[in-house]
């Protein structure tokens, strides 16, 4: 940040949308990468430029993938962690600290001692535009995220942005990202003494959840069929059906900005009201996350509690598919906070989010209650959407992708400029304090601006 915020701004005052100024004199430090070679080539491509860059290894993983960057391995625990950060800034007199995944524990650390001592803090995550683009935010994402989340503020933000979308197309495959991410976390569980007290954060053992995508991965060709199988006949029948898009339990978008103790809970919230609330034609498609795990059983789990809600014969749960051919049948689409919503919002499509999500807002996605969606699932404004497109694309959206050549060779130019020019959350698209966080500690997230 560039300065210590107040604790003292009221709740009821109206946030303030500001502009970051741009530093001339800037010392970068990077803690932990996408698990990718993306990381490796941002700081080369600033030290090319003559920036200062300090790397921190946490992890055998941002080791292999930041070889040659001169990173210095942090082997201590979390509990040492403040203190050894603390000692490390006032050495080198780091004005700027760049991580991947802002809520991971030594993220949330690094940001708070940024936030006492007026230093920038930088995070960056997939893109919520995808698969082109990668997200890049002062201070965090989601109920942390300072993007605008009045309407009016986003449409007057972008009334003078271009209509145009960033040029370029950077697809990757299942492969491309598996591979690396196997590799960043299962070669420590074989070495696991390197970084001795590396405290993990993730919910299932690496090679437990490795292991159970492999029957996943056989079964891929006839999943696919059958989920091309049930949209096609959802699409073409004259009943109406809601799609309800699942998210991984172990995705902090899950862990931190909701408010269920676990998916189940959501999945049978969303199953009592259907039966209560739907007409009585409707249907629900559940659709998995294609990275879903075997581990929580989740198809089965949903199953079940379907046939404990009556509604055994009125569900479909797919494990693959076309979400756009989805987008064109649906009646409307009910998520925890998934960048899948977006895609619908940007479709035209009603969307019901159920924790925090930076599309959430008037205009944009249904206000009301879930019970009221079934039969009343309010649309998107046109307008609303396409500036919200607008500035989000030239505010915090990098064009480009981790995993390949052609992809990093676009985002990391752009990525190194606003990153060195101050010009990340441009155009005004920076409101103090976050404006979500209020409507997070109203759903019942206990979360608050020093988490």
């Amino acid at each position: 940040m560039n300065g210590p915020i107040s604790k003292d701004i009221p709740s009821t005052s109206r946030p303030r949308c500001t502009q970051q100024a741009p530093s001339t004199a800037r010392t970068f430090l990077f803690l932990q990468s996408h698990p990718s070679f993306f990381g490796r080539d941002v700081i080369q491509h600033m030290r090319g430029l003559g920036q200062t860059c300090h790397v921190v290894n946490l992890y055998l993983g941002d080791w292999w993938f930041r070889l040659g960057t001169g990173a210095v391995n942090y082997t201590g625990s979390l509990d040492d962690w403040p203190t050894w950060l603390e000692r490390l800034i006032d050495r080198h007199g780091i004005t700027d600290i760049v991580y991947y995944a802002d809520q991971r524990p030594y993220h949330r650390i690094a940001r708070r001692i940024a936030r006492a001592r007026g230093l920038d803090c930088t995070a960056y995550e997939f893109g919520y535009l995808r698969p082109d683009f990668i997200t890049l935010e002062r201070g965090g994402m989601g109920p942390f995220s300072h993007f605008p989340n009045d309407p009016d503020d986003v449409e007057r933000l972008a009334a003078d942005l271009p209509d145009d979308m960033p040029e370029g197309y950077f697809p990757y495959g299942f492969a491309d990202e598996a591979v690396n991410e196997v590799s960043y976390h299962l070669l420590p569980w074989f070495l696991p003494f390197l970084f001795p007290r590396y405290q993990r954060d993730r919910l299932y053992s690496p090679l437990t959840e490795y292991l159970s995508y492999i029957p996943k991965l056989l079964s891929k060709p006839r999943r696919t069929r059958e989920a091309d199988q049930v949209i096609a006949t959802r699409c073409a029948a004259d009943v109406p059906f809601f799609t309800v898009i699942m998210q991984m339990q172990g995705d902090y978008q899950v862990r931190r900005a909701a408010a269920y103790p676990h998916l189940d809970d959501m999945i049978n919230e969303i199953l009592a009201s259907f039966a209560a609330h739907a007409p009585e034609d409707a249907r629900l498609v559940f659709k998995m996350h294609p990275l879903e795990n075997a581990v929580e059983r989740r198809p089965r789990n949903i199953r079940r509690a379907a046939a404990a809600h009556g509604l055994a014969a009125r569900i479909d749960v797919i494990d693959g598919g076309d979400l756009a051919r989805l987008y064109d049948g649906t009646s409307g689409i009910v998520l925890l906070n998934s960048t899948a919503g977006l895609t619908g919002v940007l479709h035209g499509v009603p969307v019901k989010t159920l924790g925090i999500a930076i599309y959430d807002m008037p205009r944009l996605t249904h206000q009301g209650p879930l019970d009221s969606f079934w039969k009343s699932p309010q649309r998107p404004d046109a307008r609303t959407a396409k500036a919200f497109r607008k500035l989000l694309t030239a505010s915090i959206q990098v064009k480009g992708n981790f995993f390949t050549p052609a992809g990093r060779a676009a985002a990391v130019p752009e990525f190194a400029r606003r990153l060195i020019q101050g010009d990340v959350n441009s155009h005004g698209a920076f409101v103090e304090p976050p404006p979500r966080l209020a409507r997070a500690r109203a759903m019942g997230v206990p979360l608050t601006y020093e988490d």
